[in-house]
């Protein structure tokens, strides 16, 4: 079984910077076992977002890259807060939000863009979790895509 990092690497992905707080919170917390990530938005690897409503300013696959750049920037969280994605043994739960005109329904497929990550990177048995996907009136700053998510740390 490779390791989430030389999942990673395999990929060739980029990782934006992790994400400032906003607001008074803080974006991670570990209790116990169980690390909580705090509602990520869609920033890309020059720090910019990526604006807009799915059904509006972006279509459905647009959508659904802004979910996967959202696990992105989640990862980023975790690396520059752990050091390494092997830290973590498992996805436990994601709650993703979708900022879309109110007929769309595709929420789930929108949110797999970042389970299909999370599953790159920790593989199908622990990358895979429960979850919710959901839509949104708005989201802050006129993002596409918010994800929360915990997870579950090595011994």
């Amino acid at each position: 079984m490779n390791s989430p990092e030389s999942n990673f690497k395999k990929l060739g992905l980029e990782l934006p910077p992790a994400p400032k707080p906003l607001g008074v919170y803080k974006p991670f917390l570990i209790d116990g076992k169980y690390l909580h990530l705090s509602g990520h938005g869609t920033v890309k690897s020059d720090g910019t977002l990526i604006i807009g409503r799915v059904g509006e300013d972006l279509d459905t696959e647009q959508g659904k890259l802004a979910a996967r750049q959202v696990g992105l920037a989640m990862l980023a969280t975790i690396k520059a807060n752990l050091g390494s994605l092997d830290r973590v043994k498992r996805v436990i739960k994601v709650l993703g939000m979708v900022n879309c005109v109110p007929h769309f329904e595709r929420h789930p497929y929108i949110i797999n863009g970042c389970s299909e990550l999370f599953a790159e990177i920790w593989g199908e048995d622990n990358g895979i979790g429960v979850r919710s996907a959901v839509g949104m009136g708005s989201l802050p700053d006129n993002i596409p895509v918010e994800i929360e998510a915990l997870f579950e740390l090595k011994e």
